[in-house]
């Protein structure tokens, strides 16, 4: 009982460090796919984010729901098509995005909230936090757009109040067309504008490895030098591609550390951010 007892201070002991060098900092979590509809998993994260939130730290959420989002359109007998990744987003699609990432969003606010939370939603036209414009591509992919700007201003002035934003992936045109985005674009804009410590993107897998099928060749470490020559070998590929070049884009501009790790190990949050040896990738600048 008293050894027990011992471990648990042990891991206090090992998370002061970090608790007292994250106080008052930004930190933007990405997450989504099926962590959003998993209530266990969805659950553990939001446990993590609300104990960082209490220890000072302040979360901004952005989420996606990809497979949610796919699952409503084939209930609809609408095809699902993706072109380099990017879905294929007609009027109807949109409407369909639209209402899959505000059930989403709003089940998010409602269960931060329950965790004793203050929490505020931003869905597209809800507030317009987000400004897009059509994404320019090679092959006309409909309404899908990229970011032009963001409020960080309305952003400051929650954390200010310790307010969690949970943002959705949808950005509005100057014309008021709403724009479908991509999740981890969107996490790294957020945690340029505000100037974040941390970028995390929870995934489905433990981070980058040299080899997908092993996972003891887990980088734990990276250097954006580094990257250009897993991008040359290939080892960087498929899905992670995005969720990397999110995590470079947000290294270039300022924020101290990106994150890849796993979001089916149970607090996987609280692991990366606040023990000496985390559980994924770290990206940084140098």
């Amino acid at each position: 009982m008293l050894e027990q007892a011992s471990k648990k201070v042990d891991v206090l002991i090992e998370a002061l460090p970090y608790i007292r060098q994250f106080y008052g900092k930004v930190v933007v979590i990405k997450y989504g796919g099926s962590a959003v509809e998993h209530s266990e998993l969805n659950h553990s994260i939001l446990e993590d984010i609300t104990f960082m939130n209490h220890v000072g730290i302040h979360p901004v959420i952005v989420h996606g729901a990809g497979p949610f989002i796919t699952q409503k359109m084939k209930d609809k007998g609408i095809d699902v098509k993706f072109v380099n990744g990017i879905r294929v987003t007609d009027k109807d699609s949109l409407e369909i995005v639209n209402n899959a990432l505000t059930e989403v969003n709003k089940n998010i606010v409602s269960e931060l909230q329950k965790l004793g939370n203050e929490a505020r939603g931003f869905v597209g036209k809800n507030g317009e936090l987000i400004k897009a414009k059509k994404k320019n591509a090679i092959v006309d992919v409909g309404f899908v757009g990229e970011v032009t700007g963001f409020d960080s201003k309305l952003m400051y002035s929650l954390l200010h109040s310790k307010m969690i934003p949970v943002i959705a992936p949808l950005g509005v045109g100057e014309d008021g067309q709403l724009y479908n985005l991509n999740a981890d674009t969107v996490a790294a804009e957020v945690a340029k504008a505000m100037n974040a410590e941390k970028l995390v993107l929870l995934t489905n897998v433990r981070g980058i490895m040299t080899d997908t099928n092993d996972e003891q060749t887990l980088l734990s470490s990276v250097t954006l030098a580094e990257l250009e020559v897993l991008f040359e070998n290939k080892v960087i590929n498929g899905g992670m591609i995005p969720k990397v070049l999110a995590c470079k884009e947000a290294a270039e501009n300022g924020v101290q550390k990106t994150h890849i790790i796993e979001a089916q190990i149970p607090h996987a949050l609280l692991l990366e951010v606040y023990t000496d040896q985390g559980i994924g990738t770290q990206i940084v600048k140098k």
